[in-house]
């Protein structure tokens, strides 16, 4: 019986089946790094996320800003906002004008004494 043996690859085989090889080896670097590598999908995912919550942020502060420009606006141009916040925040009254503070009743359960059992 014959002895088998596998057949001998010529050297153009040899550096077809090594440029194969280097290929394959090359597609699974880019696939690691295209997934988990720095700037890969998990990361930009991230990224994204981050982008998204700061132009929440950002929008919110916009309408606050606008409030306050707003505010400031009305607090140069007119004697009105400037007096509403001088009565309510200061407790200020024109000349003339009388101030009244109305009192709220205590509730009955504050006023009530505690009851001592009627010793003496």
């Amino acid at each position: 019986m014959r002895e088998w043996r596998a057949p001998r690859l010529s050297g153009t085989s040899r550096v077809m089946g090594a440029i194969v090889i280097l290929l394959l080896v090359l597609l699974g670097w880019l696939q690691y790094r295209l997934w988990v590598g720095h700037g890969g999908a998990a990361e930009v995912q991230s990224l994204s996320r981050q982008v998204r919550q700061q132009a929440r942020d950002n929008g919110g502060l916009r309408q606050r800003n606008a409030e306050v420009a707003a505010e400031v606006e009305d607090l140069k141009s007119g004697e009105a906002a400037v007096e509403e916040r001088a009565r309510s925040e200061l407790g200020m009254i024109k000349p003339g004008e009388t101030f009244y503070r109305v009192v709220e009743p205590a509730s009955a359960a504050t006023t009530t004494p505690p009851d001592d059992g009627g010793a003496l």
